[in-house]
């Protein structure tokens, strides 16, 4: 009998077929392209050939390989788990396994030969090897050449290691400099084994021997290399094995096989092929691109009619005018008579070298010369694209202008009328909105280049197919698959779940076809109203060559558009224009102008900071000179030395900060601050308040990417900020400084300059609990909770904080003073410094840009040193300080002023409308959540003002190209504005909802669905206090769709979903907006939660719902609301909702605890649902109190269903983000998967949600943090009302057998005490860490964390201390699952069942 293991991965199929000594005696490898099961028939075809109709065990793994298990009942096993048992076989000394695959990437830890931790990376597939492919397809080469190329490297750049999309940019950037293919090669392997270790290590030590396997690691040397110098480990500290690509497979067929398991070759044949003609498609599918070829061939008649005027290469002297595109993946050239009819045009990849590009291209049209017998010269030339001043130093072209104006130029041309330009390229996408001829606005979208060009050609080439085929399937699709608005390594997960259920590329391709529109609209434009876009809209740009993307444009904005039949030429089209009218000096001949382009380099490195940058000089024939490779032109510019450069605020604001010295001879101790975070708002505070005490200060030394590189695998949260990521770099820095502590202070309110309130981010407040939990144990790190808001409580704070140091009152006192006064300067200082500046460029008549930011932006690493390359423009740049210490402007739109640095930058922007001569600019942190809702109150603002916004994101990618280009594109779009009578008013006008007054007191309340126990009791609880109320139905995927086209696709998923479940209850009909209100709590603090109440109004305004007023539930006296209307008697209330919140939590223990033990299928749920249809009907008698005498008859009747035998079943406890652990929808209906895993789910009480209150209250007094108005013995009183309540429940619950008692708020707080501060009350806070040490408690040691993909709150409380809970509860198991609307389910339930297998 052979033992038979498959494993269908995203990319490959693998077979292993062992005989019973366990030796291979056959395998197969091979990529499946879309037709997974039809390559597998293959694999067993040939099997069948060689060792005939053998009896065989199988077993399916891989994350493809789970749909054709699905399908054919054939056994699955996990594929890390199917990996570590080939380890554990064949590999036993190892310590450490790293396995990258097409799509995923793995870390299994081993102990004693036994895997002791196992992790998989979730929705990215960043630094794996479709990663790696991109990066291949971007240079225009195949893999074994990226790694025949970066073995010969000698230069690594720090590129993006968090994406391939991310990683491009750089990559543009990169080959726009020259850079060669060698260095970029390697430095791609580099960001390989960079992102795997950060994405995966999460603290954890890597010990060797390391295994490595998976096909990039085993067939690619120059990754594995790229890993032994990342980690500073010989070669031999490293394992390859035999059979690396084929460890899953291996590990299947070494599973223990079942009775059902066994087949004969043929007959396990014979079922694929069966299952393949059965298989239905169950999945959401959207409308056709085109209904029917005659559809299509009409619609090409259509699109067809616009033509770009032509001529023809004659004999004799010839004029005409050249415009270059160097784009970021292709060159394009075009050549113009004086006729501005098209003589010439080149396009082709200009595979990572844009000169040779440029000059093949060249040499092509030379060849036509001469056929034509043709003697051309160029009275004036331009380029523009990446590679722009590149091209114009190789070739001495007259001019060079920025993208979107040559964009704008080419169509303009074409459609004088043009009102709205969409030009998508390889890498980027611009939006261009023109009213009378002039640009208004421009979008361009961010470092992601997700939805471009290159996004399909990428996904085609994976698919096996090329980019003209790849067109035409997608015009063929029949129902395209719906992939959602991801970026590309994201989409990956999706297609592999489409895949898993058996679509083909027809749909994919259809799909992927409508995500790129998507994208754009919902993503970079965040477009709701497509009348903005006017009615004569062009599109261009080399993507616009895919008829499906046209025509899906078409069908999702209701509009016709106009398509050139060479939409990829109109940048060069457009350069060629602007040459036309803006001819050069002299005339060049073709001839010379390729002849004088060859050039000779030089290697120099330049020592004007820390970077230490390499440099390469170009020298060309033509006596032009270019550099590149360094990260800034402060010392080598290639722009005009004949430029003025503009003041920059930053240099001088980083020198105030952190240029300080105090003579201490005998200091107390040393003290280290890391210069990071809210560092660089309070650092001179905290300077003086503790030299002022005699303690020695010394800070860390400034960012540089190289110590963030090493410090990278300490970093938990993979999709953290950078500037938290750079953290720990820092206090590694601090700890090689032998200092005696390190103080990282847990701010949670800043100064109150602007706004309702001044808290920090979660991540600001509390990354300190992180580091305790990852660095903590080498130095003490001191982090007392802090509030900047009230001088008079900072006072005590500080005093405490000192008296524990052994200074005497006296002196803390004096010192406290001193640092308040060190710290106003400061901020007078800063302000003033802009003042002066904004004189002087006023004065000079120049433009200056307000760059505005969070205080750590002023951070060179994390700002890449922007500032810099602004003022080398020649603009001035100023920083939201401006604004410091001035009176609060008027909060003209819904936007909820409660972060302190936001509310700052918010400011500025208003300050900015009144201000002709200032362009606002917004720097803001990929992954930043409170940018998330600030980001689109001031883009609406803005253009509320008919005032342009440009927004910048920044990551560890040093993008300053791209970025770059936003920042000309705005300066020239106001340039032309300016020279343009027009109107100032703006076409957005804000509008506000309706308040909750008595007009509006009878309507319907819609809430949104939360949880199947508390939910179904709201409408009877609201109806106590007198209001109408329904729950909206539980969100599904439409809910999904309408949230990501009327909230930012950056707000946490919850946000999106609730506004979806809104507006799509409207748009169903089911809900008149002017007979209904929305109502949603809204709890403060500094979670993003409490901007939800806004974003709803955004959306319903946008929706045309503007007569439905929102109400906000809320107890903080902080939000101001403005609903008359709204009045509830809490005391009525409170009772009712207590017993209502206790006894839904009671149903819902008996609930999970019976569904696994049921006698009868179903009929638990059946009983859960009648024991609340009764306590609903309870409720809305008046007869609350008789809910607990339900709940002892619901014990009895639960227990009645439960079987009686004793059998151990498994538990797993689910904390997490409150609405995702409550909300099956938002959680991909994890708990069923449990549930039907027959896994006990333990859940978690909503009651500790609101209990947690009261230990919060005593906390923030005890920290002098703040008080919550209500007097201690008032709240001990409430206290023990409640207790006495959860008493009395405990002990009629308690008759259920398997019941587990509601805990002591306080006793689980001492308990959570242990791994986190009580005074990290964000989110969920806290009682996630208690609610974690509970389960462990209680004997439950297998915990799943649920959160929203991005969560500020969680990244703390939940990733950010993993650590320190393992080494407090060594053997338990937390599996962390990030959620949005574009996760898969197969990644999803893949990372499940890894964490289940060893319950099984």
């Amino acid at each position: 009998m052979l033992k038979l293991g498959i494993d269908i991965g995203s990319t490959t199929a693998k077979l292993a077929a062992l005989d019973e000594t366990n030796h291979i005696i056959f395998s197969r490898y091979k990529r499946h392209q879309a037709k997974a099961a039809e390559t597998v028939l293959s694999f067993l075809c040939e099997l069948l050939s060689q060792y005939g109709d053998e009896e065989i065990i199988v077993h399916v793994t891989g994350s493809v390989g789970m749909g054709l298990s699905e399908s054919c009942s054939l056994p699955f096993v996990q594929e890390v788990v199917a990996s570590a048992q080939t380890v554990k076989t064949f590999s036993p000394a190892t310590r450490t396994m790293i396995d990258i695959g097409g799509e995923d990437a793995k870390i299994v830890f081993f102990k004693d030969s036994q895997p002791s931790d196992l992790r998989m990376n979730g929705n990215c597939a960043g630094g794996t090897g479709a990663f790696i492919d991109q990066m291949a397809t971007l240079l225009d080469i195949d893999v074994s050449q990226l790694n025949e190329l970066a073995l010969s490297s000698s230069v690594i750049y720090p590129i993006a290691s968090r994406c391939g999309v991310f990683c491009k940019t750089d990559i543009q950037n990169l080959i726009a400099k020259n850079v060669c293919k060698e260095d970029i090669a390697a430095s791609v392997f580099h960001a390989v084994a960079v992102q795997t270790v950060l994405t995966l290590s999460h603290g954890c030590e890597l010990n060797p021997p390391i295994l490595l396997c998976g096909g990039p690691l085993t067939f690619l040397p120059a990754l594995r290399k790229a890993f032994y110098n990342y980690l500073s480990l010989p070669e031999n500290a490293f394992i390859l094995p035999e059979h690396g690509t084929l460890m899953p497979a291996i590990g299947a067929a070494l599973t223990e096989g079942k009775e059902n398991s066994t087949y004969r070759v043929s007959e396990l044949i014979h079922l694929i092929q069966s299952s393949l003609k059965s298989h239905h498609l169950h999945r959401r599918a959207l409308e056709p691109i085109f209904t029917s070829q005659e559809d299509y061939d009409l619609w090409k008649q259509r699109i067809g009619r616009h033509e770009i005027p032509k001529a023809t290469l004659k004999a004799g002297v010839q004029y005409g005018y050249l415009g270059v595109d160097s784009g970021s993946t292709t060159t394009k050239i075009v050549v113009l008579d004086e006729d501005r009819r098209l003589l010439f045009s080149y396009y082709h990849n200009n595979a990572g070298n844009p000169v040779k590009a440029v000059k093949t291209g060249l040499e092509l049209l030379r060849q036509e010369c001469e056929a034509h017998q043709t003697e051309l010269y160029f009275k004036g030339s331009c380029s523009t694209g990446y590679g722009e001043n590149l091209v114009k130093a190789a070739f001495r072209l007259d001019g060079g202008i920025v993208e979107t104006m040559a964009h704008f130029m080419g169509a303009k041309h074409l459609n004088s009328k043009v009102s709205f330009i969409l030009d998508i390229g390889g890498q980027d996408m611009k939006a261009i909105f023109i009213d009378k001829g002039v640009i208004t606005r421009i979008e361009i979208n961010e470092a992601c280049s997700s939805g471009c060009g290159s996004f399909i050609e990428t996904f085609a080439k994976t698919l096996g197919y090329g980019l003209e085929e790849f067109t035409a399937a997608a015009c063929r699709s029949a129902a395209p698959c719906d992939l959602g608005t991801r970026c590309t390594v994201f989409m990956n997960s999706k297609v592999k779940q489409v895949m898993s259920e058996g679509a083909n590329v027809d749909d994919i391709a259809g799909g992927l076809a409508y995500s790129v529109i998507k994208n754009c609209l919902y993503k970079v434009l965040k477009l709701n109203d497509v009348s903005v876009l006017g009615k004569e809209i062009v599109v261009q740009g080399g993507t616009m060559n895919n008829h499906a993307v046209v025509r899906a444009f078409e069908k999702l904005t209701g509009t016709e558009v106009r398509r050139t039949s060479q939409p990829e030429l109109m940048g060069g089209y457009g350069c060629a224009l602007y040459a036309v009218a803006h001819p050069g000096d002299k005339v060049v001949s073709l001839t010379d102008m390729i002849s004088l382009s060859h050039f000779d380099t030089k290697e120099i490195r330049c020592k004007g900071c820390e970077n230490q940058c390499p440099v390469t000089v170009y020298h060309f024939d033509n006596g032009g000179k270019f550099f590149s490779g360094n990260k800034c032109e402060r010392h080598f510019s290639n722009e005009s030395k004949s430029r003025q450069v503009g003041e920059n605020v930053y240099l001088k604001k980083y020198e105030y900060l952190f240029d300080r010295t105090a003579e201490i001879s005998h200091p107390l101790f040393t003290i280290g601050i890391p210069r990071c975070l809210n560092m660089y708002e309070e650092y001179p505070f905290w300077h003086t308040l503790f030299t002022a005490c005699n303690i020695d200060v010394r800070i860390s030394d400034p960012s540089d990417f190289d110590s963030f590189e090493k410090s990278a695998r300490m970093v938990m949260a993979d999709n953290i900020c950078f500037p938290a990521k750079l953290v720990h770099s820092h206090i590694s820095n601090l700890i090689a400084k032998h200092v005696d502590r390190i103080f990282m202070p847990f701010v949670v309110y800043e100064h109150l300059d602007h706004g309702s309130n001044s808290f920090n981010c979660p991540i600001v407040t509390g990354y300190s609990e992180v580091i305790k939990s990852v660095q903590g144990g080498k130095v003490p790190i001191d982090s007392p909770v802090i509030s900047f808001k009230d001088l008079d409580k900072l006072s005590i704070q500080c005093e405490e904080l000192l008296s524990g140091y052994g200074i005497k009152h006296s002196l803390a006192h004096k010192a406290f003073q001193e640092a308040v006064t060190t710290f106003r300067a400061f901020k007078m200082q800063i302000k003033s410094y802009n003042e002066s500046i904004l004189r002087n460029a006023r004065e000079k008549h120049q433009m200056c840009i307000l760059l505005a930011g969070r205080p750590y932006h002023s951070d060179p690493l994390i700002q890449h040193r922007l500032s810099e390359m602004i003022a080398s423009m020649g603009l001035s740049v100023l920083s939201d300080d401006i604004v410091r210490e001035d009176s609060a402007r008027q909060n003209s739109s819904d936007y909820l002023m409660q972060w302190s640095f936001p509310n700052r930058i918010m400011d500025a922007a208003k300050w900015c409308l009144s201000q002709d001569d200032i362009l606002f600019v917004q720097l803001t942190s990929f992954g930043c959540g409170p940018d998330a809702f600030l980001l689109d109150s001031i883009r609406d603002i803005m253009l509320s003002h008919n005032k342009p916004f440009t927004s910048l994101k920044l990551d560890d990618v040093n993008n300053v190209g791209s970025l770059k280009l936003r920042i000309r594109s705005l300066v020239e779009s106001m340039k032309m504005a300016a020279s343009e009578t027009s109107d100032k008013s703006g076409k957005y006008q804000y509008v506000r909802l309706p308040a909750y007054g008595e007009a509006y007191r009878n309507r319907k309340i819609l809430v949104p669905f939360f949880t199947p126990f508390i939910s179904p009791l709201i409408p009877a609880i609201m109806s106590v206090a007198g209001y109408d109320v329904d729950n909206l139905p539980l969100s599904d995927t439409e809910s999904g769709s309408w949230g990501l086209k009327y909230a930012n696709n950056e707000v946490c998923y919850p946000a999106t979903l609730i506004v979806g479940d809104i507006i799509k209850a409207f748009k169903s009909g089911r809900y008149d907006p002017n007979k209904c209100a929305i109502a949603m709590s809204q709890t403060g603090g500094q979670c993003r939660a409490s901007s939800y109440v806004p974003l709803i109004r955004k959306a319903l305004i946008d929706a045309g719902y503007t007569d439905t007023p929102v109400i906000s539930i809320s107890m903080d006296s902080t939000i101001k609301t403005n609903q008359p209307a709204f009045k509830v008697n809490w005391m009525k209330v409170l009772p009712v909702a207590v017993r209502s919140v206790l006894y839904s939590d009671c149903i819902s223990k008996f609930y999970h605890a019976t569904v696994v033990r049921e006698k009868t299928e179903g009929s638990s749920a059946r009983l859960k649902d009648l024991y609340l249809e009764q306590a609903d009907g309870l409720i809305r008698s008046n007869r609350s109190k008789e809910l607990y005498d339900n709940l002892r008859a619901a014990a009895n009747d639960f227990n009645e269903l439960c079987k009686d035998d004793d059998t151990r079943i498994p538990k797993v406890g689910v904390v997490g983000e409150i609405f995702l652990k409550f909300n099956s929808f938002a959680q991909n209906e994890i708990i069923k998967k449990l549930m039907n895993m027959k896994i006990e789910v333990v859940p978690s009480a909503l009651t500790d949600f609101f209990t947690q209150a009261f230990v919060n209250n005593k906390i923030n007094r005890m920290t002098h943090l703040a008080d919550n108005g209500l007097s201690v013995m008032t709240e001990k009183l409430f206290y023990q009302i409640l207790s006495h309540e959860i008493k009395q429940v405990n002990k009629i619950a308690g008759s259920f057998r398997y019941f587990h008692p509601f805990d002591d708020i306080f006793a689980k707080a001492e308990s959570a005490q242990q791994v986190v501060s009580l005074s990290a009350q964000f989110g969920e806070g806290w009682l996630l860490a208690a609610d974690v040490l509970e389960y462990a408690r209680i004997g439950v040691k297998n915990i799943v964390s649920l959160q929203p993909f991005g969560c500020i709150a969680n990244q703390i409380i939940s990733k950010g201390i993993e650590k320190r809970i393992k080494s407090l509860i060594k053997d338990i198991k937390l599996l962390s699952l990030d959620f949005d609307s574009g996760v898969s389910d197969v990644n999803v339930t893949n990372r499940l069942l890894l964490f289940t297998n060893h319950l099984k």
